[in-house]
């Protein structure tokens, strides 16, 4: 009926009663049965156009179920590929720079220049494809990042100075292309309302992780068996053509400038608000801190602990513990059927996280460590992916793209900042004191979220939600 929007909800298998409210006539409903176009649309496992059935397989979210989402190989096979470059970045610089200089000192300083640059600047480039659209910013960034990176490399070649080198860095880690935010707004719009939402943040997450697994050994290998410049000439040659094949793939990417109200019932005329402005995005920025802490603590504090003990090679065996119990627990967490929601899983998941890192300082062996840092991955992966999936929830769809690179700014700058900190613990009392840093940062993080978790809960802006396990669609009304 013109001007009705009905929402359906199922609780086991059985199927609810339905929720009608009066819609603003503005734009199509944004229930189960229509997409962004007003079209019949199936659940995300099946194609656009087919009514979805009640199996057993469409209630429980699964990866299959979720790569059978419409349209869903061709932006995940590309944005793969579109953002290994992400992970070559730093190590390229350091490599090439120590190369060129001598000085890891100044090789760390020109990937950190880069790091925050990319930090800070990564939230305006979400902002701006919210706004335009994802392949209009993405080709003339990719295109910006590749020259960068070209200019950086020549003039470590040339042997320039320190501030010259910085100054190059800064456009470079400025123009690096937010593929991982840009995939997750996919997702995001693809599965308006759906459960299978954090099935696809899990899956990001195990991506990112997979990513930098084979990135940093392609550049390394590069590097070291090719030339000290090759990791950074693959890394913008990749950055070109992945950025650019994935950008190609117009159909899927999320409609900018929506007209009407959007899926959180947010007017037009709040489109252009940072979704900074959204208090439990900052909530989030701030535990994002903490989780890039972790990271950053981790990477510098086990290299120094196998410095310390003479066995320099079992780093990265260490670090790739750490890694898997990640990628683990991220797969773990993509295949259950959540019946809390995600603010109680993120209020669970990091105090678990900050108890984990409690012991690292206290471990004297490699194999001690080993099984702590696989805790500490295991732990990780949750408080991760849960704070991915609430961005769905809090932030219009409008600017989620923007949200989702405030979050991955906020665990660069968390890992930029906890290297430094730790680096300079390791140097000055051992590599015990450089594994302080993951307790403190993920212990700051906390007693934030605890603060004012409040703020993680969704305001109902007027609207009427169908509840069930894991699972709410919302109505807007007038």
């Amino acid at each position: 009926m013109p001007g009705e929007c009905a929402t359906r909800r199922r609780k086991g298998p059985a199927v609810a009663a339905t929720v009608t409210q009066h819609n603003s006539g503005n734009g199509p409903g944004h229930g189960d049965g229509a997409d962004e176009s007003g079209a019949p649309s199936a659940r995300p496992g099946g194609p656009p156009g087919k009514p979805s059935r009640d199996t057993a397989e469409e209630r429980r979210p699964g990866y299959g179920q979720l790569l059978r989402t419409h349209g869903a190989w061709r932006f995940v096979a590309t944005g793969f590929l579109a953002r290994q470059p992400f992970a070559m970045l730093t190590i390229g610089i350091v490599l090439l720079v120590e190369h060129s200089t001598g000085s890891f000192g100044t090789a760390g300083a020109v990937s950190a220049t880069a790091g925050v640059s990319m930090a800070l600047c990564a939230p305006q480039t979400g902002k701006l494809a919210d706004r335009f659209g994802q392949a209009a910013v993405l080709v003339p960034g990719v295109l910006v990042h590749a020259t960068a990176v070209s200019l950086l490399t020549t003039l470590a070649l040339l042997h320039a100075p320190l501030w010259a080198l910085c100054l190059a860095a800064v456009p470079a880690g400025a123009s690096v292309p937010q593929i991982g935010p840009m995939v997750r707004a996919r997702w995001a719009a693809r599965l308006e309302g759906s459960p299978l939402m954090t099935t696809a943040t899990a899956f990001e997450s195990v991506t990112d992780e997979f990513t930098f697994v084979v990135g940093p050994v392609l550049a390394t290998a590069l590097c070291t068996g090719v030339h000290p410049a090759a990791g950074l000439i693959a890394e913008a040659t990749l950055t070109v053509i992945g950025g650019l094949l994935f950008a190609a793939q117009r159909a899927t990417q999320p409609r900018p400038g929506r007209h009407g109200l959007d899926a959180h019932g947010a007017a037009p005329g709040r489109r252009d608000r940072s979704a900074l402005a959204v208090p439990g995005v900052r909530v989030l920025v701030a535990a994002f801190l903490g989780i890039g802490a972790v990271f950053g603590g981790m990477q510098v504090s086990l290299t120094a602990f196998t410095e310390e003990i003479g066995q320099p090679g079992i780093n990265g065996l260490l670090y790739g513990i750490f890694a898997t119990g990640n990628m683990l627990a991220g797969i773990a967490s993509g295949a259950i059927m959540w019946r809390r929601s995600p603010q109680q899983r993120l209020l669970i998941a990091y105090p678990l996280l900050t108890l984990a890192t409690a012991p690292l300082w206290a471990a004297h062996s490699a194999l001690l460590l080993g099984a702590l840092g696989l805790l500490v991955g295991l732990c990780l992966a949750p408080a991760l992916i849960t704070g991915y999936t609430l961005v769905e929830s809090l932030v219009p769809a409008t600017a989620r793209t923007e949200a989702f690179t405030w979050l991955t700014g906020a665990v660069a700058l968390g890992q930029a900042a906890a290297a430094t900190a730790a680096g300079r613990l390791a140097d000055d009392h051992g590599a015990e004191a450089g594994f302080l840093v993951p307790l403190a940062g993920t212990g700051l993080a906390l007693v934030t979220l605890l603060a004012l978790r409040r703020r993680l809960t969704p305001a109902s802006s007027g609207r009427v939600a169908a509840r069930g396990v894991g699972h709410r669609v919302t109505a807007p009304v007038d």
